[in-house]
């Protein structure tokens, strides 16, 4: 008769480095072609990065030249800094002219934006929201607004502008900036993905109106989204130079860009335009920086809606 012995238990290091063999994935190598194809990547976009960096480099260093030194020196080599020379001439050349185009360009690209940004979130909400005849073939009315270019609606904008004899006025150029069919498709699709159903109909129920349900439960929901078509619509309202062009004659009403126009077409009768016309251009990109860095996560927040269902 044989006797059989139990199996000797592994020890607790035994088991643990058992266990950890097991769990622990196998590293293969990296193939060479891995690494060929991550270089091509990353060289790819460096090439692009310097690419977009290249003219906003270009323009700091040239702020801070002089008219002598912007065509007798290196493009990309600094000159004497007379950054705040330049910066004193310019707010101070022709009776500050600049910070009243700067006004302008404020006025027109916060207020423009910020009734454009709501007016297209409430279209997108009911576009989502509410169900009434004829809704798919106006909200295709609406795609091919965002299919026409800006350029080609200015003509017949400037005629209803004058027979309405708002031509060379505030409002010839703030008026247009309402309309924005993309940010309308933008904020239904933020609609879908960032209000419940459920929650509305919780509201009514609880007696809130169709204002005040928009008002104070599904417009705070939409605040990334917010604020994502408030930086699309602001960069399109405070680069919109042809519509600016098409509708104003008195430079006192310019935005900035159409007065920095302006100046570049007086340099060769006044060369001492040349570096206003750089350092005015410096500060004029400055306004769109600060509103990306301001709204930045909400623009990347933003961005993700509707990714994940």
């Amino acid at each position: 008769m044989s006797i059989q012995t139990a199996p000797k238990p592994a020890s607790a290091p035994e088991t643990a480095e058992r266990g950890t063999a097991l769990a622990a994935p196998q590293q293969r190598p990296r193939t060479p072609r891995q690494f060929t194809s991550k270089a091509v990547v990353h060289g790819i976009l460096i090439v692009f990065a310097l690419y977009t960096l290249m003219p906003l480099t270009w323009l700091l260093v040239a702020a801070t030249k002089n008219y002598r030194d912007l065509f007798a020196t290196n493009p990309f080599a600094l000159g004497d800094f007379n950054l705040w020379h330049n910066l004193t001439e310019l707010f101070a050349h022709n009776d500050g002219i600049y910070l009243r185009w700067m006004g302008n360009s404020l006025l027109y690209t916060v207020v423009g934006s910020l009734l454009s940004t709501l007016i297209s979130v409430a279209c997108g909400y009911a576009f989502d929201k509410y169900h009434f005849r004829g809704k798919e073939k106006l909200f295709g009315l609406v795609l091919v607004g965002v299919l026409i270019p800006a350029t080609v609606t200015q003509l017949p904008l400037y005629l209803l502008a004058s027979e309405a004899g708002l031509v060379n006025t505030y409002w010839a150029v703030l008026i247009p900036s309402l309309v924005n069919p993309f940010g309308v498709y933008l904020a239904r699709v933020f609609s879908e993905g960032y209000v419940p159903g459920e929650v509305l109909e919780a509201a009514r129920v609880d007696g809130a109106g169709e204002l005040r349900t928009f008002a104070s439960v599904s417009l705070p929901m939409l605040a990334p989204g917010f604020m994502t078509i408030f930086l699309f619509s602001f960069t399109s309202v405070w680069n919109n130079f042809y519509g600016a062009l098409m509708m104003l004659n008195d430079e006192q009403l310019y935005p900035v860009n159409l007065g920095l126009y302006a100046w570049q077409k007086s340099v060769y009768q006044q060369p001492e335009l040349y570096p206003l016309v750089i350092v005015g251009s410096l500060v004029a990109v400055l306004p769109l920086i600060v509103a990306f860095l301001c709204l930045q996560r909400f623009w990347r927040s933003g961005l993700t809606a509707g990714a994940v269902k």
